[in-house]
């Protein structure tokens, strides 16, 4: 699969839109390639969803100098109900509340389709679900646009109890919302093929939390709680291609970086990893998002009734508030059974094992000295009876790097993590380094440790010495 070269269909409601249309591809069902995927995820008939997060970056341009804009000046603009820039190009205000276009990295140069003066539309292309087939390799990867447009982090799903696919996501963006979205139709577990287009019919939902401990979720349906002509949605096309502003409509939630999802089968509860927010005022702390100039994150623990994860009221509780307990300023609230070694700062991705048990994954980036001091890894969380609460490290990373993509076996005798960018994050603070890590002077040469060699991005897998369960 290639960012490039993989043609891949665009299915649901917002396929063949005109907003979706573009010179290279005017019926606005094919697209070229997925960009920046990050935490996803498997479904129960075992096809692989990627989640295109920070799409962002890889647009350049200007759509003001677009000849499309509007004959109004940009300098008498003004904001309409819609959010939009009278006189700019009517993508202006949908791009702007996703950062498009970024110009991180220079593709508009080489490839015209991500400048948004050549392809005003191009962007509205990317930040979906994507699903692929693993098990038939001549099958085309899929874009679901009923899942919603956003920086999606995690795409992980459990049947429930009606037979439904619930499928739960998070928008990593500080101030973003968390999402899940329930099918129409039920997963038939004896047909394979019968699931192929599950995930084209369903509704999705964004939570808006309660001071009370419950959240309710918010459907996204055209039409609905403002989603109309007068709000500037005129199909649900529109609210999916627009899933930010029309959760904003609709009074979400805005979360401190939700990042992985995950529901526990084995007690009904779903885990969400919100990693920090250093951007929130005093003014602007809630209940679920408890500290202003929030570094170090918190976890959430949400639970389906009677574990109905279509139900529209859910109970919610603050598993940890992550950061160092020892330190009162940081306001960190932990088991007091773990250890100096138990806690860690910025929960990003997550895992389940097959007993229902929690590990945690962190991603502090370069502010590691400040959220704890020491690298990123895995923990053990504790979820249930007097240990509720408490973290227990597993592992960690090399210098720079960050942890990410927890994976068990069914037996539960493998985990895979990912390390990412190892001597990247940070790495003049590390006093045994204490220098800007470069390509030539790297501050580890992990996994190889080759002089020849430079750091690479690896998957560990994790094995007991006796072949037992881990963590057993």
């Amino acid at each position: 699969i290639s960012a490039l070269d993989t043609e891949m269909a665009i299915s649901g409601p917002a396929a063949g839109h005109p907003r979706m249309q573009t010179s290279g591809d005017p019926a606005g069902r094919r697209v070229v390639g997925t960009v920046n995927n990050c935490a996803g995820g498997i479904t129960p008939w075992g096809t692989y969803l990627m989640a295109e997060e920070n799409f962002h970056g890889y647009f350049s341009g200007d759509l003001d100098k677009h000849p499309l804009r509007g004959a109004a000046d940009a300098e008498d603009a003004e904001s309409n109900t819609a959010g939009e820039l009278l006189g700019t190009h009517p993508e202006k205000g949908n791009y702007a509340r996703y950062g498009v276009p970024a110009g991180r990295y220079a593709w508009g140069r080489y490839h015209s389709r991500f400048d948004v003066n050549a392809e005003p539309n191009e962007a509205n292309r990317f930040g979906w679900i994507v699903e692929v087939d693993p098990l038939d390799p001549t099958s085309m990867p899929v874009k679901r646009t009923a899942l919603g447009r956003f920086k999606h982090e995690g795409a992980e799903c459990i049947v429930n109890r009606d037979g439904r696919l619930v499928l739960y996501s998070g928008d990593d963006q500080r101030f973003e919302y968390l999402y899940k979205f329930v099918s129409t139709r039920p997963v038939d577990p004896s047909n394979r093929q019968a699931n192929k287009d599950l995930l084209d019919d369903g509704t999705l939902y964004v939570a808006r939390f309660h001071s009370d401990g419950t959240l309710t979720w918010l459907p996204l349906i055209f039409g609905w709680n403002g989603l109309t002509p007068q709000n500037g949605f005129s199909s649900q096309a529109d609210v999916l291609i627009e899933t930010r502003r029309a959760a904003s409509v609709l009074g979400a939630t805005p979360m401190d970086r939700p990042e992985d999802v995950e529901p526990n089968p084995k007690n009904g509860r779903v885990y969400v990893m919100l990693t920090n927010n250093s951007k929130r005022k005093p003014d602007q702390v809630d209940q679920v998002n408890p500290r202003a100039k929030n570094i170090w994150g918190q976890l959430l623990e949400l639970a389906a009734p009677d574990g109905d994860h279509a139900a529209v009221t859910f109970g919610w509780d603050t598993l940890i508030q992550a950061g160092n307990p020892a330190d009162e300023a940081v306001g960190a609230v932990w088991n007091p059974a773990t250890s100096e070694h138990g806690w860690f700062a910025c929960p990003d991705n997550c895992a389940v094992d097959h007993q229902g048990r929690l590990w945690v994954t962190t991603d502090q980036g370069k502010a590691w000295k400040r959220t704890s001091g020491s690298a990123d890894g895995v923990w053990a969380v504790e979820t249930d009876g007097r240990g509720r609460g408490t973290g227990k490290m597993f592992f960690r990373v090399p210098v720079g790097a960050e942890m990410c993509g927890p994976r068990f076996t069914p037996d539960d005798r493998t985990l895979f993590v990912a390390v990412q960018h190892p001597a990247t994050d940070g790495a003049k603070d590390y006093p045994p380094f204490g220098r800007s890590s470069t390509f030539e002077d790297p501050a580890t040469r992990w996994p190889d440790f080759d002089p020849r060699m430079p750091p690479r991005p690896s998957v560990v897998v994790i094995t007991k010495a006796d072949g037992g369960v881990i963590g057993g």
